[in-house]
C-alpha cells in the first residue's frame, strides 16, 4: 500500500510539473499561416518550445498554467526574412569599417542587429553573406548565449574575381588579405565545387552566389553576368549533394537566366527580369525574393552627398527605384514569391516595411504574410517546425495591435514576440 501511495505521489508531482510547463495564449484574432481566413477567439497551448494544440474559444487554464492574454491583439506566426546581412548596417563609414573592424567588432555589432530583428517580429532569418561571424552568431543563439532570431546562413558569399561579393573590390593592391577572406572567390567549375565544400566544412546552411554585378560593391557594372552557366551548374549540383539550396543574387537578365537554368532555388532582387526570365521562374519552380525596401533605401541614400562611392551612387540611382515595378510584374505573372528585404542595406528592424511595398502594387495582405511564414519554412526545409501556428511547430509567435489584413502597416509595430516558447516582448 505504501509503495502504491509513493508511486501515486511521484505521478502526481510529475503531472503537476508537466502542467506547469503549459502556456495558454488567448488570441482575439488568429492568422495561423494556413487558413486564408482570420480566426476569432482562439487559444494556443504551448509546452516548452512547441505548440501542442490550437483550440477554438478560450480554453480553461489548469493549475500551474501560465496565461498570456492577447484578446485585444491579432496573433500570427513569427515572421521570416529570407534575405538579410546580419553582420553589417548601412552607414557613411561602411566601407571604412570593412578595413578597420576585426571579427570581434563585427560580432558585437551583429549581436545588436540580431536582437533588433527579433524584436521587430522576425523570429527567423536567412543570412545571405558575411565574413563567417554569421555562422558563429547562429551557433551562439542556438546555444542560448545571446538573443536573436533563428539564423540560417550562407556564411561567405561565393563570387567571381572582381565580381559582386569579392571582398577585395576597391582595396589597393598594396595590401594583402588572408586566404580565408578570398576562399569563396571562384573562376571555374572545379573552384565552385571546392567553395561549396568549404561552406559545408564551415557550417553554412545554404549557398549564396552573385550571378550578376551588384549595387553596393565598388565595381562598375551592377547587372553584367559574372558566372558562366557551367560554373553555376557545378555549384548547384554540388550544393544538392551536400543538402544545400542555392540563392542567387541577380539584377541583370543574362546572369539571372543562367542561374535559373542551372537550378537555383531563389533569385534575389531580379531587377531586370524579362518575360523569358519569368517563364524560366515558372518552369524551374524557383522563388523570387524582391528586396524592394533595399532598392528604395539605396536610391535615397545615393542622393546624400558623399554617402556612397561614386560607382555605388551611380548604380543605386539606376537600379534601386526599379525593383518595386519588377515585383509587381513578377507577382502578377504568377512567379512564386518569398519575403526578403536585404536587411542591412537599410537599418535593421525596419524589415516589415517590405509588406507595405508589396501590397501597394497588388499583392493581397494574406499572401504577403504567407510569403514570410509558410513559404520560407518550405524553402528552408523547416516546414515541420516553422511557418504556421499549428500543432507540433515551434512556439514562434507574434502579435500586433491591429489586424494586418486590414492595416498591413501594423506589422511595423509588433507588440508581442515569443520565440521557442520564450517571451521576448510583451
Amino acid at each position: 500500500m505504501r509503495k502504491r501511495l509513493l508511486f501515486a505521489g511521484i505521478f502526481f508531482a510529475a503531472a503537476n510539473y508537466a502542467q506547469a510547463q503549459r502556456t495558454l495564449i488567448y488570441c482575439g484574432k488568429l492568422i495561423d499561416g494556413v487558413s486564408d481566413a482570420t480566426q476569432e477567439q482562439a487559444t494556443i497551448i504551448v509546452e516548452k518550445n512547441r505548440i501542442t494544440a490550437v483550440e477554438k474559444g478560450y480554453a480553461k487554464a489548469q493549475a500551474g498554467d501560465k496565461l498570456i492574454d492577447l484578446k485585444n491583439k491579432t496573433v500570427l506566426p513569427g515572421l521570416t526574412d529570407m534575405h538579410v546581412h546580419i553582420e553589417s548596417e548601412t552607414s557613411r563609414d561602411q566601407y571604412l569599417k570593412r578595413l578597420s573592424n576585426n571579427s570581434a567588432d563585427i560580432a558585437f555589432e551583429a549581436q545588436k542587429h540580431a536582437l533588433t530583428t527579433l524584436m521587430a517580429g522576425f523570429t527567423a532569418v536567412r543570412d545571405l553573406g558575411g565574413t563567417g561571424v554569421n555562422i558563429a552568431l547562429r551557433n551562439a543563439i542556438n546555444k542560448g548565449l545571446v538573443t536573436g532570431p533563428r539564423i540560417f546562413t550562407a556564411g561567405q558569399t561565393i563570387a567571381t574575381t572582381g565580381g559582386h561579393g569579392d571582398p577585395t573590390n576597391g582595396l589597393s593592391n598594396m595590401y594583402s588579405v588572408p586566404d580565408k577572406v578570398t576562399d569563396a572567390i571562384v573562376d571555374s567549375p572545379d573552384e565552385g565545387r571546392k567553395a561549396v565544400r568549404q561552406r559545408y566544412k564551415d557550417g553554412s546552411d545554404c549557398i549564396k552566389i552573385t550571378a550578376t554585378g551588384g549595387v553596393l560593391s565598388i565595381a562598375k557594372s551592377g547587372k553584367a553576368p559574372q558566372f558562366t552557366e557551367n560554373e553555376i551548374s557545378a555549384i548547384v549540383q554540388t550544393a544538392k549533394d551536400y543538402g544545400f539550396h542555392v540563392a542567387a543574387h541577380a539584377h541583370g537578365t543574362d546572369g539571372m537566366k543562367r542561374a535559373l537554368r542551372a537550378g537555383v532555388t531563389t533569385i534575389e532582387h531580379g531587377t531586370y527580369m524579362d518575360d523569358e526570365a519569368i517563364d524560366l521562374f515558372k518552369k524551374m519552380g524557383a522563388y523570387y525574393v524582391p528586396t524592394i525596401i533595399a532598392g528604395r533605401t539605396a536610391a535615397d541614400s545615393a542622393k546624400v552627398p558623399g554617402y556612397y562611392h561614386p560607382f555605388v551612387r551611380m548604380k543605386a540611382l539606376e537600379i534601386g527605384p526599379l525593383i518595386q515595378k519588377t515585383f509587381e510584374k513578377a507577382y502578377k505573372a504568377g512567379v512564386k514569391i518569398a519575403f526578403g528585404t536585404d536587411g542591412g542595406v537599410y537599418p535593421h528592424g525596419k524589415n516589415a516595411k517590405e509588406f507595405e511595398y508589396m501590397t501597394e502594387v497588388g499583392m493581397p495582405a494574406m499572401e504577403a504574410i504567407k510569403s514570410a511564414t509558410v513559404i520560407p519554412a518550405l524553402i528552408l526545409g523547416e516546414q515541420d517546425n516553422m511557418g504556421s501556428i499549428t500543432k507540433g511547430k515551434y512556439a514562434d509567435i507574434i502579435a500586433t495591435d491591429e489586424n494586418p489584413l486590414q492595416n498591413i502597416k501594423t506589422l511595423q509595430n509588433v507588440t508581442f514576440v515569443m520565440k521557442d516558447g520564450v517571451v521576448y516582448k510583451q
